[in-house]
């Protein structure tokens, strides 16, 4: 959110070809309320401050014209405090249909706002605002699953970075890339 969008990107891609580059990352751009968007309120959505989906159409066209990849980044490991199911879970307590889509969960589940109280969850990083998600979870996996595939499908986009892989289980990566290859079997998938 340094000034730049997706149609700022698309405007430099003459720039980038001539470069010799032939693949951009592309940070999260799910809507979230920060600006580094690791905060993740729906992984389906872009965020209207970079753009729609048909400017993002345009920038994965316009690149793919040029010989250039587009991948993005995917933040499976923890969402943001307003994603559906960790609201959900906020809202109805035990009796939540995703309480087993989090770790560590303690009842009542509070959004605490000293931020030098540790919440009643397990978080990435011991940032509150990020939830980490279970996903050995077989629902949990499955959504997310269908989150990779989404964009794939959609958008046309040629791959995922994937946030924080070392501390997701293997089982899970293993049916990610299935469900990715099922789309487009060469996407590429890279943990960080």
């Amino acid at each position: 959110c340094f000034g730049g969008d997706l149609a700022g990107i698309t405007d430099k891609l003459d720039y980038l070809q001539n470069l010799g580059i032939n693949g951009l990352y592309l940070t999260p751009i799910n809507e979230a309320p920060s600006n580094h968007k690791y905060d993740t309120t729906d992984y389906t959505k872009i965020d209207p401050r970079f753009g729609d989906e048909e400017t993002f159409k345009h920038l994965v066209k316009e690149a793919h014209k040029r010989g250039i990849r587009v991948m993005l980044d995917g933040v499976f490991n923890h969402c943001g405090w307003y994603f559906f199911a960790f609201d959900d879970v906020v809202k109805k307590g035990e009796q939540s249909a995703y309480r087993d889509w989090f770790y560590g969960l303690t009842y009542p589940v509070v959004r605490p706002e000293d931020p030098e109280e540790y919440p009643g969850y397990e978080c990435f990083g011991y940032e509150r605002m990020m939830p980490k998600l279970n996903l050995a979870n077989p629902e949990t996996a499955e959504y997310f699953c269908k989150v990779g595939r989404y964009w794939v499908e959609k958008f046309h986009i040629d791959g995922w970075r994937l946030d924080v892989a070392s501390e997701i289980n293997d089982g899970f990566w293993r049916k990610f890339r299935e469900s990715v290859k099922s789309v487009d079997p060469n996407a590429i998938l890279i943990g960080e």
